[in-house]
């Protein structure tokens, strides 16, 4: 072959190579913004959008004692909606007291919600129990129950969730091993029916690393995603205060999923008690999927407040809570930080550098690709701090500092309740420049200029050309 051809086919071969072994950028999806907490005093929240277009929501009630259940067909709809009680403790024995943690799924045709419960008798006899639900809304359903859900031990155990992979479905739940000085392992089954697990359970993450064990050796409330050719199963570990965090377990989809050596465990936890954004304790979290389907959700419970008075159990106030989940570029969960109360953050996009987000770097407004930690390149739109219709851009990891231009430079500074500070950090929301799609954010005290990125920096300029449109044009992800 001619040298000159053999340069070109050698090209084109490395071409192929980096097409096909290169990590699959992380792609943007539609914003979705939601108002937190979405339900007061409802802990271990869970929620799953059915065929019928409704989302469902259950969780554990401060009083330990029903199972309840919403309905809505936004998110956002879920916190005003009325609530069913669809089944009550019993008045003695088993399953008569602290009833925990349901999940709700619909399996071959019915519905189905896995709890547990202790027993009038003896409240720590924590065992997990099965209701079978038969009618298209399970808020009206005929509930019956199915009894207890047999393992290995005849121990605490709680937390149980389903999921299928490979045509197979398996349950996942938490227990107390004999032998093993914990207060709770995660663990998987085979399942035979929605109530019958079979074979020998697998324990596939016990809590020995230092965040798992304040308070108590905990890992607790798995719960599965299914991504990008890999399972991930968050679990919770810690005491229920602000000690308690989400860690992640990580298999591949091929993988026998019953070899405790096919899950890789996180050596951090994934998502943590945060002072700046004012939230404790998250945890025990499920996941949904956006109104338009095109984003992933984390579900979970939180505390606003550190200091608890007494035991955590008896504290009321944890609250369901949901944020967007992003993917990095490697394809894994991108949990970044529970997020402060109010309106949930976006990301601004660069229309002319997909890929690359507005961020904040030693307070310097600029844009990036691949930003860590991620809660640098959110911002909450919310109401202008200049008013007459402008809105500000908040930094999701220092509430109370905004996107604001100083010599016409974008920096991210606390404000310090200036006139000047509040028109700096005010701007028209506008369609966007380059694509009605998007948007642009004009200058409340300099009209015509536009938040637009140069050279990798953001700055407020004046726009004249197609180039300047799209530089000052950005898409909410």
């Amino acid at each position: 072959m001619p040298r000159r051809l053999l340069a070109a086919f050698t090209a084109m071969v490395a071409a192929a190579a980096v097409l096909v072994l290169a990590p699959v950028a992380a792609v943007a999806s539609p914003a979705v913004q939601y108002t937190n907490p979405l339900v007061n005093q409802r802990a271990d929240s869970q929620i799953v959008r059915h065929t019928d277009g409704y989302y469902y929501f259950t969780a554990t009630v401060p009083e330990y004692d029903r199972i309840v259940l919403r309905r809505a067909t936004t998110l956002q709809g879920l916190s005003t909606a009325a609530e069913t009680v669809i089944w009550r403790k019993h008045a003695s024995g088993v399953m008569g007291a602290h009833i925990w943690a349901p999940e709700i799924h619909f399996i071959d045709g019915k519905w189905y919600v896995y709890f547990a419960a202790g027993a009038t008798d003896n409240v720590w006899a924590i065992r997990m129990y099965v209701l079978e639900g038969t009618g298209a809304n399970p808020l009206t359903a005929t509930w019956t129950e199915k009894g207890r859900i047999t393992t290995a031990w005849d121990t605490f155990a709680l937390d149980a969730s389903t999921f299928v992979a490979g045509g197979v479905r398996y349950l996942v739940w938490a227990q107390a091993e004999p032998g093993i000085a914990t207060n709770s392992n995660v663990y998987i089954a085979r399942m035979t029916n929605p109530w019958t697990i079979t074979g020998t359970p697998v324990r596939i993450a016990t809590p020995t690393l230092d965040w798992e064990r304040r308070g108590y050796a905990v890992n607790e409330g798995p719960t599965v995603i299914q991504r990008n050719g890999r399972i991930f199963l968050t679990y919770s570990a810690s005491a229920t205060d602000a000690n308690y965090c989400l860690g992640l377990l990580t298999a591949s989809a091929s993988a026998n999923l019953l070899s405790a050596a096919s899950w890789v465990k996180s050596p951090n936890p994934v998502f943590t008690s945060n002072a700046a954004t004012g939230q404790y304790g998250p945890g025990h979290n499920s996941f949904t999927v956006s109104e338009d389907g095109q984003s992933d959700i984390l579900v979970y419970h939180d505390r606003s407040y550190r200091e608890i008075s007494g035991d955590p159990l008896n504290d009321p106030n944890r609250r369901t809570r949901v944020q967007k989940l992003y993917w990095n570029a490697d394809g894994t969960p991108n949990f970044g930080i529970p997020v402060p109360d109010g309106v949930t953050p976006v990301r601004l996009q660069s229309y002319s550098n997909p890929g690359r987000f507005v961020r904040h770097y030693n307070y310097r407004g600029r844009v990036d690709a691949d930003v860590s930690p991620l809660a640098d390149a959110q911002f909450r739109i919310v109401t202008g701090l200049g008013g007459a219709g402008t809105v500000s851009l908040e930094s999701t990891n220092f509430p109370g500092y905004y996107l604001r231009h100083r010599n016409f430079e974008v920096w991210v500074e606390r404000n310090d309740g200036s006139a000047g500070f509040k028109a700096d950090a005010s701007f028209f929301r506008r369609a966007g420049l380059a694509s009605g799609t998007a948007v642009s954010f004009e200058s409340q005290n300099y009209p015509g200029r536009y938040v637009r990125a140069s050279g990798g920096l953001l700055y407020v300029q004046a726009v004249s050309d197609a180039a300047g449109r799209a530089d000052a044009t950005f898409t909410l992800d």
